[in-house]
């Protein structure tokens, strides 16, 4: 077999694995809640913002194509969406009609969203690829109602394709490296002095509340924002540590040099305490659970099952302590 051929072969290989669906439903449960979480955020200013001037709304729209097939951003095509994309995240939530409410949810809350392309987030599109990817991604075998009609139980051990879990990794990774390289005004650098969480804080478009007291704080806000900007930035040495777990047979410097330590953990516990500073102090909307949402996804199934069996053995240990 050729070079080419070989290579070929083995990607083949590598894309036609398989593994446990329990992490991908996890996932598939947490990424529904943030889109019906972001749906019901927006039910309150739905007809201002995402339904035409010439029927009532703020803006003259641009909808997208499958909103100007249904008749445009009117009340009755705009509440119509919301309602489907509402109804399909709380299917796929639960698990119940297979794969086809993970292509309605993203569809129809794509179309919605960007109905009004000026608001959205980047977590729109987040959401959206996020449901196209579990679409091919069989994310329905395991803790789902579908689960249960099948075979009695919440919990399945059946296999699913593991490229869509590898996939949405790799997003999530691209997604913090280019906000790195987005972050490149003097002010989140060293020429800036590491000050850019001290001008956010002083900005009341953001902040959630009067945060003038930490002008106290500038060097500790000047440190968070040197980690924010480093971690963004490094965020593929995760990608380059799951390579050297995955090949760490074949040996080499580099990769035990990688795999001394578990940089993913490391990565993914930073990542946690930075979101949660958003939460509390920045109101940005639910970027930092979606991106949460993501975080299981870079643990193998057998490691969560790990990590669930200890945590059920736990709670058996504290009631019979209790008893």
């Amino acid at each position: 077999m050729s070079a080419p051929q070989s290579r070929w072969a083995s990607w083949v290989a590598f894309t036609s694995e398989k593994e446990p669906a329990l992490v991908l439903a996890i996932f598939r449960v947490l990424l529904s809640l943030c889109a019906i979480g972001s749906l019901l955020t927006a039910m309150d200013v739905l007809s201002v913002l995402w339904i035409d001037a010439a029927h009532g709304g703020a803006f003259t729209l641009e909808p997208t194509r499958l909103v100007r097939l249904f008749g445009g951003p009117t009340p009755p095509v705009i509440q119509t969406f919301w309602w489907v994309a509402l109804v399909a995240a709380a299917f796929s939530a639960v698990g119940l009609g297979g794969r086809w409410p993970l292509l309605v949810a993203g569809q129809a809350y794509t179309a919605l969203v960007r109905t009004n392309a000026g608001i959205t987030g980047g977590y729109d599109a987040m959401i959206g690829i996020a449901f196209w990817i579990l679409f091919f991604s069989g994310a329905n075998a395991t803790l789902s109602v579908d689960a249960w009609r099948r075979t009695r139980r919440w919990l399945t051990d059946d296999l699913i394709p593991a490229w869509p879990r590898r996939v949405l990794v790799l997003q999530l990774v691209v997604i913090y490296f280019i906000t790195g390289l987005q972050k490149m005004s003097p002010v989140w650098t060293p020429l800036g002095g590491y000050s850019a969480l001290y001008w956010v804080y002083q900005d009341p478009t953001w902040r959630r509340f009067d945060m003038s007291f930490t002008t106290k704080l500038y060097p500790l806000l000047q440190v968070g924002t040197a980690i924010t900007w480093h971690w963004e930035l490094s965020f593929p040495v995760v990608m380059a540590w799951l390579w050297a777990r995955r090949t760490k047979a074949r040996g080499g410097r580099l990769r035990r040099a990688l795999l001394r330590w578990d940089l993913r953990k490391l990565y993914l516990a930073i990542g946690v305490c930075l979101h949660l500073g958003i939460l509390l102090t920045l109101n940005v909307g639910p970027f930092s659970f979606v991106s949460l949402s993501f975080y299981p996804l870079f643990f193998r199934p057998e490691e969560v099952r790990t990590f669930l069996a200890r945590f059920r053995w736990r709670f058996n240990e504290t009631d019979a302590s209790a008893s």
